[in-house]
């Protein structure tokens, strides 16, 4: 039995509809990322779980029972937010117990709860201090901290990492999952950034006009996405694509890029004459040999540990390719290539409903 599910879930106000039937189930101990861009409902929906709004229909069951009636101290279930929402006339400390102090634990319980998450999360040396005295990294920590503090079976995280620096939410990325895995529960973590996403969670669920269109396992949802949208989501360089029609071609299968042939295999052959969009993700472009599609090198940019070379066939469709920066050999600007493409990274997609087609 699933420790959270989401049946049915419907939201709207008035005539708009914010989604409409989504279904979710997460285990026990299990990390869900709720991946979507600004407006597609991910805040809605914790706020739905955590009971501060009721759902318009469709049930939200914690632990197999329906807490549809329940109020939210009683849900067993902790938040944090991604302004912090610490009160500022509370210390650290104070803010911390808060939630123990809603569900009437003795003061006891509570200097125990308090001192046990402080210590987790390595902020016991600041609870005395106000808000106002703490860093962003340690602002983000005494929100996770009063999340954590009731020891909830569902933890909601709504884009904590958001409001910090760049080198405490790397470093935030490579610790959370550790500290979430000590707290044993549930969680649901909301986020627009895709790198957070496949480093956090156990799955993805990606959430787009109204509905959940994939979840799956970080690196199902990478090399296996099942719309052209969700591609398109996933990768910095982002993927490649250009509109083509399959061809018969003897035993396998081509497309046209830039006027010029391209096998893509025998498994689409059964996708003759089929208008499709092909994906090729740019680290899945191989510039090594001396066969594939003829393009010239337009721009080389090094980008840390990667290097983007921006590519044009001779028939005018512009790429990008991905090399480590390691790499033995880095063709000049203007120099010509031969491009080809690693099937991992290949995908075709349906021109008309951008669902990813299987050979």
């Amino acid at each position: 039995m699933s420790q959270l599910a989401i049946k049915s879930l419907s939201k709207a106000y008035g005539s708009f509809k914010v989604f409409d039937g989504l279904d979710l189930a997460a285990d026990a101990g299990e990390i869900v990322v709720i991946f979507g861009g600004s407006g597609t409902g991910k805040t809605i929906l914790l706020r739905l779980i955590a009971g501060v709004e009721e759902p318009t229909s469709g049930a939200i069951e914690i632990g197999g029972h329906d807490v549809s009636d329940i109020a939210p101290e009683h849900r067993g279930v902790g938040m944090a937010f991604q302004n912090f929402a610490l009160f500022p006339h509370m210390s650290a400390s104070e803010n911390i117990a808060t939630p123990l102090r809603a569900i009437g634990a003795s003061e006891d319980k509570v200097k125990a709860g308090v001192a046990k998450v402080a210590k987790l999360l390595k902020i016991d040396h600041v609870l005395g201090h106000a808000p106002r005295e703490l860093s962003n990294g340690q602002k983000q920590r005494t929100a996770l901290a009063r999340a954590l503090a009731a020891e909830p079976q569902i933890l909601l995280l709504d884009d904590p990492l958001r409001n910090v620096d760049a080198k405490l939410r790397f470093e935030m990325r490579l610790e959370l999952p550790r500290l979430l895995r000590q707290s044993g529960a549930t969680v649901l973590y909301v986020t627009q950034d895709y790198k957070e996403a496949m480093a956090l969670a156990d799955r993805i669920a990606v959430l787009a006009g109204g509905k959940f269109i994939q979840t799956a396992a970080p690196e199902d949802i990478y090399m296996k996405p099942a719309t052209l949208g969700v591609a398109r989501l996933f990768g910095d360089p982002s993927i490649n694509t250009a509109e083509a029609k399959v061809h018969a071609d003897g035993a396998g299968a081509s497309i046209l890029l830039g006027g010029v042939k391209v096998s893509i295999g025998p498994s689409y052959k059964s996708l003759a004459s089929r208008d499709i969009v092909f994906g090729v993700r740019p680290e899945a472009v191989d510039i090594s040999g001396n066969t594939g599609l003829p393009a010239t090198v337009m721009a080389v940019t090094p980008l840390n540990e990667r290097i983007v070379l921006l590519l044009q066939s001779d028939g005018g469709w512009e790429f990008l390719a991905s090399l480590p920066s390691s790499a033995a050999v880095v063709p000049e600007p203007e120099s010509k290539v031969h491009a080809r493409f690693g099937v991992e990274g290949t995908h075709l997609f349906d021109k008309a409903t951008g669902e990813r087609l299987h050979g």
